[in-house]
This record gives C-alpha cells, structure tokens and sequence, in this order.
C-alpha cells in the first residue's frame, strides 16, 4: 500500500516551476495586483505578518502605501475579516485616506472597519461600551478645554487658592501631562504635586476626576486613561478585545506617548485563559487590582520596586519620568515574569521624524521596539522616492550625528539635482526680501507657486515674509494656523490700538472690552448695544454715559471706567510718545500682556513672540495712523483657495508634506536650534531640534534652500546672531554657499568679507532680479525716462567711477545694486534715503575709534573727503560715509 506522504495530492510535489518560467510568470500575474510596484523592502513589510514587526519607514519611502497595503494583503490572504483588525492613526485625514487607498486597491469600497481611526476615536468607542465600568454612562460628554477650564476653576475656588497666581489653565496643562503619561491622581510624584496650589496639585486632580464622575463626563485624555484602568481592573474584557483583533498597525509609532504605548501594550498581548491571574496577562501585575490605580507593567530594564518616578534621567524629553521610560542604573530583575506571547503588530515610524517631545511623544517608544517585544523584525524602508540624491545626502549626514536613533540611510535611484544652498543674509529683512526675490525668478521661470514652501522654526518669523509678499503681490496661504496678522492675540492687539486711534470703532471696543477678563460679559455689552442705538452713538461713549450712572453693578461699573479712563490716558500719550513705544505701554497697562505670562498653555510663549514681533513691525511705519492703514491692506489680500500660492509654515506644521522648493530660512543658533528647548531638555531637546532640521530638508523634493541671519530681533531685541551648528552638520560635497539676493550680502572669513557695493563689477548686465527691475522702472519714471539702462545701468564711465560732483559741488556715493540716483540730489532707495553728504572734508581723523550701527566698532584708516576707509573689528576694512558713524 502507497504511503500517504507519497500520494501526489497529500505530498509535497516534487517538481517546482523554474524561477522565470511560463508556469512561475503565470503564478505571478495571477497573483494580488496590489503588490505590483512594490520594491523588495516594501514587499517584505506587507508579505510578513506574524509576530512583531517594526517598519523603519523614513522621509519619502512609502510609508502610508506600506500600511495600507499591508490591511489589504491580510484582507485578500483571509487572515482576519475587517472587524478583527486594529489600524491607529493619529488624525482623522489619514484614517479617512487609508480607507480611500483601501477600496481602490481592493476594488471596492471599505466597510466594515470599525477599528481603523485615531487613538483617542477608538479608544472612545471601547469607553462607551463599557461606561458603566469606570463610574460613566454610555452617553458621557467629552469636554473641551474652555469647558475644562471652566470647571477646574470652580475647584480652585472651592480650595480658596487664587486663580491669579495659579491660572486654571496651567492645571489643565499639568493634568493633561498628567494623564499622556498615564498617571492617574494617586501616582502621581509628590513632586510634581507640590509644583500647583501650595501642594495640592494631586488633591484637585483627584477632585477634577471625582467632578468629572458626578458629571457623566470625560477629558479627551479620559478617552485612553480610563481604557488603561478598563483593561487593568477587569481582564475579561481585556481578554475579549485581546481576542477579537488578531493584527494591530500603527502607524506614526514615533509619535505615541507614554498612554498610548501602554494601551498598546495590554492589547497586543496573547489572550490568556479565562481564570488566569492579571500577571499572566499583564507582566509584572498583581492578581488583585487596586480600584483606581494602574500598575504599568513590568518593563525590561526596570528594577522591581523601584519607581522610575524617582530616578534622574540626564537631558530627558518632558515625558521622560513615566512609568515607561528607560533609565540608565536600572537593573534587569532578577527572575522576571515570564512575558505572554505577542500578537501579529506592526508599527511603523521613524526615529529621525520624532519632532512631538513637547507635547509628551516618547522617541524611546520605537528606539526600543525590539526590546518590549523580543524576536520581532526590523524592516527599513530606505529608497526614497521623493527628493534629490543632494538633499538626501545632506538630511543623512545632517541626522547621522544624533545618537539616540536606530539608523538608516535613505537613497535615490533618481538624480543628484540642485545642490542645497546655503545663503547668509545680514538681517532678517535682508533674508525675507531675498526669498521673495528667488521666489519670483521660480515663477518667472514656468514653477507653480503651489510647489513653493517657506517653513520657519518659529511662527513670529511668518510676518516679516507676509508683508514682504504683500509688497511683491505674491499669494500666500498659511497652512497650519491663521495668517500673523489673523492670529488672535494679534487681533485683540490691534483691537486696543484701533480703539486709541478712532474711538468710533465699535467692532474694536467690542472686541477687547472684556479681554483680558474684566466681569464686563455679555449682559454689559448689550446694555452698551442698546444704550448707543438709542442715542445713535459709538458704543465707547455709551459706555463713558453708562458708567456716570447705577445701571451697572458696582463691580463691573468700576472694571469699564477704568478701562475708559485707561483709553483717555493712552490717546493722550499718543500725541507725545512713540507709536511703538505706545504699543507696549498699552499691552502692558491692559493686562493683556500679563494674561499670556499666566498662560501655561503649549502656545502661550508663542503668542508673546507674536506680540513682540507685531510692536516690532510697527517701527517701520512713521505714525499709528499709517500701521493700521497698512494692516487693513494686508487683511483685505484673500485669494480663493484654488489660486496658486506659496505656503508658509511651521516646521511642525510641515511634517508629511512635500513640495518642489523649499525655503528654510532663520538656521541661527538660539533660533534654531531653539534656546528654550536647549534649556529645558538639554542634549534631548538638541537631537529633537535636529530631527526638526531633518524634517524641513526632506519635505523638498527639488530645491532644498536655507537661510542665516547676522542680526535679528528676537524677544524686542536686535542681537547678532551665529549660524545655527547645524550647518556645519551638512556634507560639503552637498552643499553649495550661494550670495543673498536682497541686499548687502557678505561672506569671507569669520562670518563678514567685502561687501558686495565695493566690488559694483560683480553685478555684471546680466543682474535683472525682478526686485531689480522694480527699482529700475521706478527709477526711470522719476526721471521722465532719462539715462536708458543697459542690463540695469546706466551707459556712462561715471556709474563705476565710486563718486562724482553733483551742481552743488559735494559729493555723493555711487552705489549700484537696485538705489534709484537723482541727479542732483542724494541717493534714494525706492523713496528712501541712503546717505547725504557732509562736504568735502570730513571731522574725522586718521586712527580716530568709530562705531557704526551695521559694522560695529572700528579705527578709521583713510579718509577721502566725506568718505572714511575704516577697519572693523569683524567686518573688515569697509568704506562708509561719515555721517554714518560716530566717534567713541
């Protein structure tokens, strides 16, 4: 009798189809169509679905086509229906966009995948099923943070602690860190406890919790935290979800935080039997659960007993002291518990795209994958199909010196490129004009401004950018928040000056009669409302006839004749004090200054910058009058959302984007990388800062350019700046030093060399910038068409010739480069003045010391009329006019 294993339909067969054959091509197109494309990297992280896999999917690799691919494989393979997979997102778009790739792969369109959405969507939907576990019902509200807000208010006025001193606002900044690290009230350090109310900053997150049962109520961090507790208090209903998904993605695993990480880890491990004690489910968990508590589970590294809370980790991130982190002299316990078997998970992220430290994303998370879940395989996707050979090169290089990363290199199969360039302007105008120059020679040249990007490191650098394109009428959107003079801080300021320079306009007064917050509310405006309909006048002097009278409670009758006093003060000084000065007085005396100082809120600081950087903007102009006339210009600039615009970032704001050109300007030390994040996160918040830097040079698929500052004004103060040390960090085959565009460029040793007016040859006919035409035309206009240029100067020996005489005898500069000369006048730049002679001879003596504004300290070594030959310390020998200097 014929052994079973012989027989040819149970054996294995002993003939294979050759490799390349009729039979093995015929296989292959009978085979998924969806795989077709897939480089021999991408295939293995969608062909390899058991156990864990960690997807090292860097800038431009085909991350979202991997995962998605992935699902459909599992789909088509029978390996689990739709309900029975877990795919997390962190925003709504990209869960929509995976089930859009889905149903066009598959051929169909995606249902029945309820548990592909973000984070906290899921995590709420398994909330509302098992409510009345955690103390809520099924209908709970989640609250927003005007609500939550409101409420921890409330409990400080219950403990007697002054809302002042201890802004609401910064306790639900606290708890909010809180429970991203998956602490709930009792775990919380007394340390960190003791940071809000005298100490009781553990009491009133207890409270707000107790609060929020009474409510039927939940916070957005709720939606995870009381998962966590979900899972750990009753394990059946952690072994039903356990069994029910039998494969969990995760996509932007980088970015999880301490909460999301442990709600993955309960998940993703082996359901064990029903009766089995919590420890068999959750490593290093007692078998009875504490109500209220949650026990992280037993992590590879810790010690037992010991409470990560209470070790020091050198430059950690924020998040740094949960529960999760590793910390160096933690011992491996001595016999662990023995870990039950991982399920089929797939993360995929990259370490070098970790850019959320801030708000509480744990790198360490993904760095150490292979560590929390032992034998699993590590795919890197490192064919990139976006960018440049130079522009990768440079990010590689440039994220090579970050330690705390797994490593990979990307490549191209696509040409080298463009070099990225790397441009020194001397302030922070000089650089925004520049940019616009380069921009309007991009489409002069056929390029859509829809490809254009400028990402800035932070969002009070977006305004010099945006009045330079107002100026040039270039379009330009703001992806990722409003445009500067849109923002609210920004509106609420101008609302106060717009008020001071015409009392009459009520939208303004409206606006800020009770911001900061005065006890002026909706009640007390309509009454103003009224009362000026009445007697048909501005709702300011209705206000000024209000509080002569006891309509009003004494409080708030108080509270608006201060504010109108406050006015009458402000318009008075208008007259004998600086606009800009003004502007400072007014935010400061108002309070509204002092509000965003009390502010903890992620974007606070920001704001201040943003409040800064407006009164800075205003010393361009010469009165309040013309700002504000320029203002309502800028805001009446809104082109439809089809038009072709370049966009202007963050570089957060920038991740998962991608254009043709990228400019990134600002790469100064203290700007970038941020001194703030250097402070407060040391060598953590350098690397972070570094994966920024990557994020930008990766987002250009053409045209990577960056930009450097001698001088900007950061906080109210000019300083001179040192390019950022992450140039150096570039490769210099990769990179190639180019001139500034919009103005007095420089270069040469330490930083300063010749500037570009002592060498007019190098402008050459070939010079014909669109700013340089601008100034041409103009030029030609204002003298009826006199002096016809060739190539932007005129025919004549004396446009080289350094100085001439004019009709009056004295002599002036004959600068090039974009200045507009009168013939018998001083030079101007459209409309501005660039020097006035002094005569002939000049009050300055040879080896006199000088300080000049741009230049700084320096000896004076020649003197030719009004003109001084002076050695700068830094600068160099330069030639200036003397009355641009002044004797020390």
């Amino acid at each position: 009798m014929t052994e079973p294993s012989k027989l040819p339909h149970r054996g294995v067969p002993e003939h294979q189809p050759a490799a390349g054959g009729i039979a093995a091509r015929a296989r292959a197109a009978a085979g998924p169509q969806y795989l077709n494309g897939l480089n021999p990297e991408q295939r293995d992280a969608v062909v390899t679905l058991d156990g864990p896999v960690l997807v090292l999917a860097g800038a431009g690799t085909g991350k979202t086509r991997v995962l998605t691919t992935r699902i459909a494989h599992i789909l088509s393979q029978g390996r689990a229906r739709p309900h029975e997979i877990l795919s997390v997102t962190f925003t709504n778009k990209a869960a929509r966009e995976m089930k859009l790739r889905l149903g066009q792969m598959l051929g169909q369109a995606v249902e029945g995948m309820p548990w592909l959405g973000t984070f906290h969507s899921i995590g709420g939907r398994i909330l509302r099923f098992h409510a009345e576990l955690v103390q809520l019902k099924s209908n709970f509200t989640v609250l927003d943070v005007d609500d939550q807000v409101r409420l921890l208010k409330q409990l400080l006025q219950a403990e007697n602690i002054d809302d002042k001193r201890w802004p609401a606002r910064m306790l639900a900044g606290l708890i909010d860190g809180w429970k991203n690290r998956g602490l709930t009230p009792s775990q919380v350090p007394a340390g960190e406890a003791a940071m809000f109310g005298n100490g009781k900053g553990g009491k009133l997150y207890a409270s707000y919790q107790e609060r929020l049962k009474i409510l039927n109520a939940a916070d957005f961090g709720d939606l995870l935290l009381e998962n966590i507790r979900l899972f750990r208090e009753h394990p059946d209903v952690l072994r039903q979800y356990q069994n029910r998904f039998k494969f969990i993605l995760v996509d932007e695993y980088q970015d999880t935080n301490v909460a999301q990480y442990l709600w993955l880890r309960l998940l993703s491990q082996a359901p064990s039997r029903p009766g089995a004690p919590l420890s068999a489910i959750i490593p290093g968990a007692t078998d009875s659960a504490v109500p209220g508590r949650i026990d992280p589970p037993e992590i590879p590294g810790h010690a037992e007993g010991v409470n990560p809370e209470s070790q020091d980790k050198e430059d950690s991130s924020p998040a740094s002291g949960s529960a999760l982190s590793a910390h160096p002299g933690m011992t491996e316990p001595a016999a662990p518990a023995p870990a039950s078997p991982l399920k089929n998970i797939c993360c995929v992220g990259d370490d070098d795209q970790s850019i959320y430290g801030w708000r509480g994303a744990e790198v360490d998370n993904i760095l150490r994958f292979d560590h929390d879940f032992p034998g699993a395989k590590v795919i890197r996707l490192e064919r990139n199909y976006r960018s440049t050979g130079h522009i990768l090169a440079a990010a590689s290089h440039l994220i090579a010196h970050n330690e705390g990363r797994l490593g990979k290199t990307l490549r191209t199969e696509d040409v080298d490129g463009e070099k990225v360039t790397v441009t020194g302007s001397w302030d922070s105008e000089e650089e925004a004009r520049a940019i616009g120059e380069e921009i309007e020679e991009l489409q002069r040249s056929g390029e859509n401004l829809n490809e254009v990007a400028i990402l800035v490191r932070a969002s009070f650098q977006m305004r010099e950018f945006e009045d330079r394109f107002v100026t040039l009428g270039l379009p330009y959107r703001v992806i990722g928040g409003p445009r500067f003079y849109e923002r609210a801080e920004i509106r609420d300021a101008l609302a106060y000056l717009r008020v001071i320079n015409s009392p009459a306009d009520d939208l303004a007064f409206e606006r800020i009669v009770n911001v900061p917050k005065r006890g002026l509310g909706d009640a007390t405006v309509q009454m103003l409302h009224d009362h000026a309909r009445k007697r048909r006048i501005p709702l300011f002097e209705a206000a000024r006839a209000v509080v002569e009278t006891d309509e009003l409670k004494p409080k708030a009758r108080g509270s608006l004749r201060d504010l109108i006093l406050n006015f009458d003060r402000w318009r008075a000084r208008r007259e004998v004090t600086a606009h800009t000065e003004l502007a400072e007085i007014v935010l400061d005396e108002s309070g509204y200054t002092e509000m965003w100082q009390k502010d903890r809120s992620a974007d606070a600081a920001g704001r201040l910058d943003n409040l800064k950087e407006l009164v800075r903007s205003m010393e361009e102009f010469e009165n309040l009058q013309g700002f504000l006339e320029h203002i309502s210009l800028v805001m009446d600039r809104d082109g439809g959302a089809e038009d072709e615009a370049v966009s202007l970032m963050t570089l957060h704001s920038a991740k998962g984007l991608e254009f043709d050109n990228v400019f990134l300007p600002g790469w100064e030390e203290g700007l970038f990388p941020s001194q703030r994040t250097l402070d407060e996160q040391g060598r953590a918040g350098l690397e972070e800062e570094r994966r920024l830097a990557h994020v930008g040079l990766t987002r250009a698929r053409r045209r990577a350019k960056l930009y450097f500052a001698t001088n900007r004004r950061i906080h109210g103060t000019w300083s001179t700046t040192i390019p950022s040390r992450f140039l150096d960090e570039l490769p210099a085959a990769n990179v190639e030093i180019t001139e500034s565009k919009g103005g007095s460029g420089w270069g040469g040793s330490g930083g300063y060399g010749p500037s570009r007016f002592d060498n007019v040859e190098s402008f050459g006919s070939s010079y014909s910038t669109p700013g340089w035409q601008r100034a041409q035309a103009n030029r030609n206009r204002s003298q009826g068409g006199r002096g016809q240029a060739r190539g932007g100067f005129e025919e004549s020996q004396s446009s080289f010739s350094g100085s001439r005489s004019d009709a009056s005898g004295s002599r002036s500069d004959a600068f090039s480069g974009g200045f507009s000369r009168n013939k018998r006048g001083p030079m101007v730049i459209e409309g501005e003045l660039v020097a006035k002679s002094t005569g002939t001879v000049s009050e300055f003596s040879l080896d006199d010391r000088v300080f000049h504004q741009k230049f700084g300290y320096g000896n004076v070594v020649k003197i030719d009329g009004n003109k001084l030959t002076i050695a700068f310390e830094k600068a160099g020998e330069k030639k200036v006019v003397d009355s641009f200097v002044e004797r020390v």
